[in-house]
């Protein structure tokens, strides 16, 4: 009876150990279900456990994991659509350039045109006009006074400069002894160009648009009004473009509704234009221009001299 007391004791010590080497092998897993009897995991990472202690999703043989992550780099690369190259289209850039803003106020007193010639600096009296010329170099404008008051400069370039000369003028005039006010400040006329990167056939548009005013007789451009924003355009074969508007803003509102209208009456681009069209995109691209075409044509007009001539004969 002892014995197989013993004989048991030995096998259910056997049973524990091999339990115990399980359990070191395997760990304790988490019940599906409830919290009772979890054991947390903690400062345990697949690196720091042997192989055979690694869930099968997660163990891999040395040099899979670089394997999988080129078929994972292939796949992304295989199902991103290629890249399809578009050509530059040349958008065509036209600069505007503003000439002349007039601009208009009041000092709100009498001026006497008399003394501002006498005592002032580079002005000129002009009698049989009733008025005043006074000039100044920065900005480079001109001013026309009349005794009422009123003041109108010309010759800046920009609507802020336009204010700056005003402004100054109406120093000057104080300066010069006269209780001077500036008020009623507004710019009343913008003259400005531009170029179209082609050349226009002023017939044709004339003839479709009605707005279209060309008397070749009287002037070699078309005449073009717009109402909104009111500008008048003055439209020459060359591509060339005038407006005259009420501010620089629709200057260039006027510059963007006639482009299309004109665009469609385009002419053909002349060897010449080519050429300077390939200069630019060379130049956009960083790279030298290439070198213009052969001339097939083998034959060259020579001009020759009189000692050539005697040569001949």
């Amino acid at each position: 009876m002892q014995i197989k007391f013993f004989l048991c004791g030995k096998q259910v010590l056997c049973a524990v150990l091999v339990m115990a080497t399980l359990i070191q092998e395997n760990g304790i897993k988490e019940l599906s279900k409830g919290t009772h009897g979890v054991v947390p995991n903690r400062g345990i990472s697949s690196h720091s456990v042997t192989n055979h202690m690694v869930p099968d999703h997660e163990y891999c043989e040395a040099g899979s994991t670089s394997t999988s992550q080129m078929q994972c780099t292939e796949t992304n690369e295989a199902m991103a659509p290629p890249t399809a190259i578009e050509e530059e289209e040349d958008t065509p850039e036209i600069d505007i350039m503003i000439n002349n803003v007039v601009c208009s106020f009041s000092v709100k007193c009498h001026l006497n045109l008399r003394q501002i010639a006498l005592n002032g600096v580079n002005v000129e009296f002009r009698r049989e006009n009733g008025m005043v010329t006074m000039k100044l170099r920065r900005p480079y404008t001109t001013a026309s006074i009349w005794s009422s008051g009123r003041v109108t400069c010309t010759g800046a370039t920009s609507e802020d400069q336009a204010k700056v000369a005003a402004r100054r003028y109406a120093r000057a005039l104080q300066k010069l002894g006269f209780q001077v006010r500036f008020r009623n400040f507004r710019v009343v006329n913008v003259l400005g160009t531009c170029r179209m990167p082609f050349g226009i056939r002023i017939i044709s548009f004339s003839k479709k648009y009605k707005e279209a005013d060309y008397e070749p007789e009287l002037h070699p451009g078309v005449t073009y009004k717009l109402y909104n924003p009111k500008a008048t355009l003055k439209i020459f074969s060359t591509g060339g473009v005038t407006i005259t508007a009420r501010s620089v803003s629709d200057v260039q509102s006027a510059v963007e509704r006639i482009f299309p209208l004109v665009y469609e009456f385009r002419k053909p681009l002349t060897p010449a234009d080519e050429e300077l069209l390939r200069q630019k995109r060379a130049a956009r691209a960083g790279v030298p221009a290439p070198a213009p075409p052969p001339d097939d044509d083998p034959m060259h007009l020579v001009t020759l001299s009189d000692d050539d001539n005697d040569a001949w004969e």
